[in-house]
């Protein structure tokens, strides 16, 4: 017995005394229909239309100074 759930014991029962669940159970979660406000709709919106990071845009113009300093460096080397 699991929990109070079951046989005390399988003899004479004609089973194992295997427990399961009832998979076949069908819940009523889909009939629940869960209505958003006005300013969780806001805040979404301000979620999706909002500008890249300063970061990412900081780093990025950096790595293309770098870029342009290494094809810098090529032309130099080739010229001597």
């Amino acid at each position: 017995m699991y929990n109070g759930i079951g046989l005390q014991t399988a003899r004479g029962s004609g089973t194992n005394g295997y427990v399961q669940r009832n998979m076949a159970l069908i819940r009523n979660t889909k009939n629940k229909i869960d209505f958003r406000t006005e300013e969780e709709l806001q805040k979404l919106e301000d979620q999706r239309t909002r500008g890249p990071n300063a970061e990412i845009r900081e780093h990025a113009r950096k790595r293309a100074l770098e870029l342009k300093c290494a094809e810098m460096e090529d032309v130099m080397r080739e010229q001597g």
